[in-house]
């Protein structure tokens, strides 16, 4: 399984981006996705996660601004960003969890440690 992710850039405050993360291999409607992001002297934290049935769940950070989701026939999770603040600077990292079986495909993951496959990391800054 290869993970690339994409969209990152430079925006202003209140401005949008969207982050893809386009998934090749293995089996794409058994994974759980969700993406993290790391801000420079920080450790890594959950931000939105998405369950292999399309539960939605988000950090309290982020909730109402960004909304994540999945694409099964481009095998692509999104994450649109709307209201852009300066403290979601980061490197945001897509990542799967595959494998899940039908009777658990309502949950989300929230710990890094839950997810097998990482993309590369895009990174965003949002300028005041």
């Amino acid at each position: 399984v290869q993970l690339q992710a994409s969209g990152g850039g430079l925006v202003q405050a209140g401005g949008s981006l969207r982050l893809s993360c386009a998934a090749s291999g293995g089996t794409f409607n058994r994974y759980a996705m969700a993406w993290f992001r790391q801000a420079p002297g920080n450790e890594r934290e959950f931000v939105a996660g998405i369950s292999r049935h399309g539960n939605t769940d988000y950090s309290d950070s982020v909730k109402d601004r960004f909304t994540i989701s999945r694409d099964s026939a481009k095998k692509t999770v999104y994450l649109q960003m709307n209201n852009l603040k300066p403290e979601d600077t980061a490197v945001y990292s897509c990542a799967a969890k595959t494998g899940v079986i039908s009777s658990s495909g309502s949950y989300i993951y929230y710990r890094g440690t839950d997810y097998g496959y990482w993309g590369q990391g895009t990174l965003v800054t949002v300028s005041s």
